[in-house]
């Protein structure tokens, strides 16, 4: 394709620069032109099986007109790549992906100027193919030949629009995963694999409850042990390093024995969790109030309560992590969404200048929020810095460290409340939703909040989760603005600042638990007014885009030929993901006996210029069957002192025979912005389910997870 000359270098009121261009503007972060013929791509966000690094590689082809094969995605770490933040909130391709194109686009243009003056020709008369330059005349370079990495070696300017969706010829193929051939294959390349010269393994010993302090330790027969090398103590922070890992886990379960804690019964009573949350302090703000141009007479006002419990990430295998020392360095290799947060609240607790931490990221178990990832590299650390000759560590979580320590999505209650007129028009809408706060990552606050942290013989200050604030997608009161067009509303948050139970960023945040509510309320509000609850929908959105899934959802899932049958329902629920991101509607089918099974989801979601189709259509499909084990199975159990859900049969998920059908139908919109879609599923699936129970058995259950035992309560 002509370049036409994309660039307008010079052109006056440049817009700032695109996506995490504007913390990182150097474009030689973001890309290398290679003499090899190859170009290495960075990004500041990592791969956590949702295809990122895929799509980013797509992109990148696309702008520099490359062949994809020539793409190489380069590891993530402090020591090179673009500062990113978190990979979180379904937004790498927004942030990374658009930093990426106008940086490639950037690039392509700069060397299409180094062309024209070695071939003498006008720019414009240039084209690329797959990194070939060529000239009218026959004349022709390449980006190979060129290659010099002085040509990037300085900062975007933003003046070089990228191609039109119009021409793409790379984004918005179903381009291979690039990450799952390793997988499939049993490679090695998760972190779990990771081997250095001289590792030590180690294996903690953590506190039996999350308020408990050691009091005494008797650990001369485990340092006496075949293969132990150390135990560590600092207060109660312990750990036994070994030779191998078999000899570490055997040292560990031997050294519980011998330790004697005091304990607290702090924890609330985990089957009155809605009530306990109401009953805290609380951090009280309206999210959005919105007033009736014409206020209309109220005839009465429907009331409804909602709630979910703690929720684990569950991930599949055990969060790990390795450190290592060299000189003044600390080296970490981790699984963390955040490599730059940690190594801030890593460089607070060591006293340590952040440039001399380097974090490299490495697969591991992807939990698509903050499981035990951060802490873990905090355990690797502390350890490494106690091993003896600068020994590598590793550290491995057990299942029960992982069950039991990582951080977990907080519980939440939710009231709805709808003012309805004579004609059961809605007319009012209040909505209040009490929640810890849902994000406790590290590098955001003045001092640590890594678990291991808190063990110290001078421990660091425990603090409570926060949530982000609405511009940012908001926490606690995500997804809790209706999208729909109710004439007036007030939207008001209660972030709970008593904490018991360590929360933090669990997929989605809050939109699950709000989106629930919402879409099961509307759902209760159609069957009083007898009204289909596709067509209640409709009534309130007039957003085409809205109206476009629910429609799609519907279609698809053949909703006006369901045909009835005991225990059987179907159900939809929809939202806008943020509220400003990916449309999502989910039609459910469920057959209920005993338990819920859920039969099939038909999803329609809208989220823009669609990279990979694939890519998107798996992330739905993933994050739709997550959620379906969330809605029918998954709470955290604990008692008043611990948590008592540490292994698979007291936190059962999901399992593979249980899945349902998934079809995932993709409404596109090249002509819209890119959206993330990770987490737009959510909510939805969640609700959907919960309306299809309600259409098969004509009870609402309004508390999750929809077990057995609350069905039956709900029956009675």
């Amino acid at each position: 394709m002509n370049l036409a000359y994309r660039e307008a270098v010079g052109e006056k009121g440049a817009k700032p620069l695109p996506g995490s261009l504007r913390v990182n503007p150097r474009l030689s972060q973001w890309l290398k032109i290679l003499r090899e013929g190859r170009v290495d791509v960075a990004s500041g966000k990592v791969e956590i099986g949702q295809g990122i690094l895929t799509a980013l590689a797509q992109i990148a082809a696309e702008e520099l007109d490359v062949a994809l094969e020539r793409i190489r995605m380069v590891q993530a770490s402090t020591a090179y790549s673009p500062d990113e933040a978190v990979t979180s909130g379904s937004l790498s391709v927004q942030e990374s992906g658009t930093a990426i194109r106008h940086a490639c686009a950037e690039a392509r243009a700069i060397y299409l100027r180094a062309a024209a003056a070695r071939l003498d020709v006008p720019v414009d008369s240039l084209t690329v193919r797959d990194g070939e330059i060529v000239g009218g005349s026959g004349l022709r370079t390449s980006y190979w030949e060129l290659a010099d990495d002085a040509l990037l070696d300085r900062d975007a300017t933003g003046t070089v629009a990228p191609k039109s969706a119009s021409s793409h010829a790379v984004v918005g193929t179903a381009a291979p995963r690039r990450d799952l051939a390793d997988k499939v294959f049993g490679r090695a390349c998760f972190i779990h694999d990771l081997e250095l010269p001289g590792m030590l393994h180690a294996r903690m010993l953590r506190p039996p409850s999350p308020a408990a302090t050691l009091r005494s330790l008797d650990d001369s027969a485990v340092r006496s042990m075949p293969g132990v090398v150390q135990v560590v103590r600092d207060g109660s922070f312990v750990a036994v390093l070994a030779e191998t890992e078999h000899a570490a886990k055997r040292a560990v379960g031997r050294l519980a024995g011998a330790a004697e804690w005091s304990e607290q019964a702090n924890l609330p009573d985990e089957h009155a969790m809605a009530a306990w949350l109401k009953a805290q302090p609380a951090e009280t703000t309206v999210v959005d109030t919105r007033a009736p141009q014409v206020p209309k007479p109220v005839a009465r006002t429907v009331k409804a309560t909602y709630s979910r419990p703690y929720v684990a990430h569950a991930s599949l295998a055990p969060s790990c992590a390795l450190a290592q020392v060299e000189g003044d360095v600390l080296r970490i290799w981790t699984h963390s969404q955040g490599i730059y947060n940690l190594r801030k609240d890593l460089a607070l607790a060591f006293g340590m200048p952040p440039e001399k931490i380097v974090i490299a990221h490495v697969q591991g178990a992807g939990c698509y929020g903050h499981n035990g990832a951060d802490d873990v590299a905090f355990d690797a650390a502390r350890l490494a810095k106690s091993a003896i000759d600068n020994r590598p560590v590793r550290v491995q979580w057990s299942r029960p460290d992982e069950l039991a320590w990582s951080p977990v999505g907080a519980a939440m209650a939710v009231d709805v409340e709808a003012d309805l007129d004579s004609e059961g028009t809605i007319v009012g809408w209040r909505h209040d939703v009490w929640s810890n706060g849902h994000t406790l990552r590290p590098g955001r606050a003045k001092t640590p909040v890594l678990l291991g942290g808190w063990h110290l013989e001078k421990p660091f200050e425990r603090q409570v989760s926060i949530d982000p604030p609405m511009a940012g997608g908001g926490g606690g009161q995500r997804n809790s603005v209706p999208i729909y067009d109710f004439m007036g509303w007030t939207i008001t948050s209660h972030r709970v600042l008593s904490m018991p139970i360590r929360t933090s960023a669990l997929r989605s945040l809050g939109a699950q638990a709000n989106v629930f509510a919402i879409e099961s309320f509307m759902d209760e509000l159609a069957a009083e007014a007898s009204i289909d609850p596709v067509e209640f929908r409709l009534r309130y959105l007039a957003d085409a885009r809205a109206r476009a899934v629910v429609e799609k959802a519907a279609e698809r899932a053949g909703w006006k030929q369901w045909k009835r049958g005991e225990g059987r329902g179907h159900g939809i629920a929809f939202a806008r993901y943020k509220g400003a991101g990916a449309y999502c509607a989910i039609v459910a089918e469920v057959e209920v006996e005993v338990d819920v099974r859920v039969r099939r989801l038909v999803i329609a979601v809208d989220a823009g210029l669609v990279v990979n189709p694939d890519g998107l259509a798996n992330q739905i499909e993933g994050g739709a069957v997550q959620a379906a084990s969330w809605t029918l199975k998954e709470a955290v159990r604990f008692d008043r002192t611990r948590i008592t859900s540490d292994a698979w049969d007291t936190y059962p998920i999901l399992r593979a025979t249980q899945t349902p059908v998934v079809e995932v139908h993709i409404v596109s919109r090249p002509d819209c912005p890119a959206s993330g879609a990770g987490e737009a599923a959510a909510g939805p699936a969640t609700a959907a389910i919960a309306n299809a129970v309600f259409d098969a058995l004509g009870v609402r259950v309004r508390d999750l997870p929809l077990t057995a035992d609350r069905i039956r309560a709900a029956m009675a």
